[in-house]
């Protein structure tokens, strides 16, 4: 039995474009038509789910998909960070900031550590492979970072080191227990 799972961070929002943790934020009109515009432009898919925030649900309706929230596929839970940018948080908190880049395990919001966050993913991950065909997943960028880790055995450590455009596909396939990893594709509205 061979799985497929394509990953889609959502479309650009104004949280997303000034590195604010995740406050519920809408898509932006930029983001809304650049995902209609796409619409149509993933294979078929036997299931289609999506992270539970706001932009990635929007994104998900905005490319035609009629998904199902996953709350195992959250984005990381960033506690009383919540809804500030970096650049706030790291004016008032620059000792914890620089823990939090620089340790894996830390968490010094009081919400989730990337290594619970790469763990959790790493379960879900466990579990799609006993779905047979392909499956599309809209969510955060963090979630994509987690799964490549997952995949490449890399070290937690490497997380930050991903850049994940909005509206790209990362692609797993595989089966057995092994994966493949495909690597940000641009969705391609011309294919809709």
């Amino acid at each position: 039995m061979t799985s497929r799972v394509s990953f889609v961070p959502p479309a650009m929002n104004t949280s997303l474009r000034l590195a604010r943790f995740d406050d519920g934020c809408s898509l932006d009109a930029g983001g809304e038509a650049r995902a209609r515009a796409a619409a149509g432009s993933l294979r078929p898919a036997v299931r289609v789910l999506v992270s539970p925030s706001a932009r990635c649900r929007e994104t998900a309706a905005a490319l035609g998909l009629d998904a199902v929230g996953e709350e195992r596929l959250a984005g990381l839970d960033m506690g009383r960070w919540r809804g500030l940018t970096l650049d706030e948080v790291g004016a008032a908190e620059p000792q914890e900031v620089g823990r939090w880049l620089a340790d894996p395990d830390a968490a010094p919001h009081g919400g989730e550590s990337v290594t619970d966050l790469c763990a959790r993913v790493g379960r879900w991950l466990d579990t799609a492979r006993e779905t047979e065909g392909h499956t599309i997943a809209v969510v955060e960028p963090e979630i994509v970072r987690a799964v490549v880790v997952r995949v490449l055995g890399a070290p937690t450590a490497a997380f930050w080191r991903l850049d994940v455009p909005p509206l790209s596909v990362t692609s797993v396939s595989g089966r057995d227990g092994r994966w493949n990893l495909r690597l940000g594709q641009p969705l391609d509205p011309a294919a809709a």
